[in-house]
């Protein structure tokens, strides 16, 4: 054994993180299963007068009011529209030091995937149209790459915080 190897330090890798894949306006993106609650059937959104756009909603979830963010708007300011494999995605978050529960409506809902951090890319600084900061980096999948949601930074724009402040 030559003194290099001896003197080599191997770094543990990171296990794979799970992160929930959904599609959106022909776009796969993902979340980290560490904040998704549950997966509900897209089904009536009661409108509130004066939310921001973004916001679709409310649902009722056994008996609590629970906001529903439309991520199309978020990301391109054009809603979503829904279709037979639309669902809602409920996502648990701190916001303003408390557990908040929202729900974000998608295409379809995909698969659960185990991404290494090697294989994650940082944020392109082009050909997005969704702002850089609501990312955290680009999963390389099949043909083409998965989008890695901030999720932090989706739902603590400034019409949530108004919601949990509101709540």
């Amino acid at each position: 054994m030559s003194v290099h190897s001896a003197n080599r330090v191997t770094v543990a890798a990171q296990p794979p993180r799970q992160y929930l894949t959904f599609s959106l306006n022909n776009e796969m993106f993902a979340v980290s299963t560490t904040c998704v609650r549950e997966i509900i059937e897209y089904g009536p959104v009661t409108t509130m007068p004066m939310m921001p756009r973004s916001i679709r909603g409310v649902i009722n979830l056994r008996g609590a009011a629970v906001p529903v963010l439309d991520l199309g708007v978020r990301f391109s300011g054009v809603p979503t529209e829904a279709s037979r494999r639309s669902c809602i995605v409920m996502l648990e978050l701190s916001v303003e030091g408390r557990q908040q529960v929202f729900g974000i409506i998608v295409d379809a809902v995909n698969e659960v995937l185990e991404i290494a951090q090697e294989a994650i890319e940082p944020t392109p600084r082009f050909g997005t149209h969704i702002r850089t900061d609501f990312i955290l980096g680009m999963a390389k999948r099949d043909n083409g790459f998965v989008i890695l949601l901030n999720i932090d930074q989706v739902l603590n724009a400034e019409d949530v915080r108004y919601l949990a402040t509101q709540a």
